[in-house]
């Protein structure tokens, strides 16, 4: 099982190591509420998914139900009941290793920020430098 947290470390999680499937989401729906240009999901059968700690649940839209930690605000699941019925999005960069799910995929690409194509052309520093 692969373990998760939210930043507070208030909610914990353990899910299966194998995905149902794997994407990075550009919908403007995930980025105005990770604030974030993108997500990476992990989908799992949501009785698979051990979840530790209170989660606040948010009616994104008609369907889509986001939870997260009322602490700290960190978001950690999606499910929406038409389109994934009892299965869960879990959001990837929550897991303490987030390498051990590789996103094949991405998802809603007709709303990609257009800068997103770019990341590979943009300087990069390893770290933080002021």
């Amino acid at each position: 099982m692969l373990t998760g947290r939210c930043h507070c470390g208030q909610v914990k999680y353990q899910m299966p190591e194998e995905a149902i499937h794997q994407a990075i989401c550009h919908c403007e729906d995930c980025r105005r509420h990770s604030g974030a240009p993108f997500v990476g999901w992990a989908l799992v059968q949501s009785s698979d998914l051990l979840i530790e700690g209170e989660l606040k649940t948010y009616e994104s839209s008609a369907d889509g139900r986001r939870q997260f930690c009322p602490n700290c605000g960190t978001g950690l699941f999606y499910l929406n009941p038409v389109i994934f019925p009892n299965q869960t999005d879990v959001q990837i960069a929550t897991l303490d290793n987030p390498d051990a799910i590789v996103p094949t995929a991405q998802i809603q690409t007709a709303e990609r920020i257009d800068w997103v194509k770019q990341l590979n052309e943009m300087v990069a520093f390893e770290r933080y430098s002021a």
